[in-house]
């Protein structure tokens, strides 16, 4: 598998700009910390849109008072909580949608 960092994503909108790939880093960085800030401030439920993209949002889980420890088998309460969830736009859902070809 491979992985993408922060510092991919700088380098590949520097060349889709055309600028030097500092300048984006501020940019990219800055958006990345301005999506977590909205998510974590999150109360309780959000969601943030970009159209062509897919949509964040933060979502509250029912509390499950009959939980089970599966190594001990105890019987345990899980509160309530938030979590995050991305639902990818048309876009994107079109271009995963192609079959996947082995080129091996």
């Amino acid at each position: 598998m491979n992985t993408v960092t922060k510092k991919d994503v700088a380098k590949r909108t520097a060349k889709a700009l055309n600028e030097k790939i500092y300048t984006t880093e501020k940019f990219v960085d800055s958006i990345f910390t301005v999506l977590r800030e909205i998510l974590s401030e999150a109360d309780p439920e959000i969601r943030i849109e970009i159209r062509d993209f897919g949509v964040f949002e933060v979502k509250k889980t029912k509390p499950k008072p009959k939980a089970r420890n599966p190594r001990t088998g105890e019987i345990i309460y899980v509160p309530a909580r938030r979590k995050t969830h991305f639902k990818a736009g048309k876009l994107l859902k079109d271009v995963l949608k192609n079959p996947i070809t082995d080129d091996d």
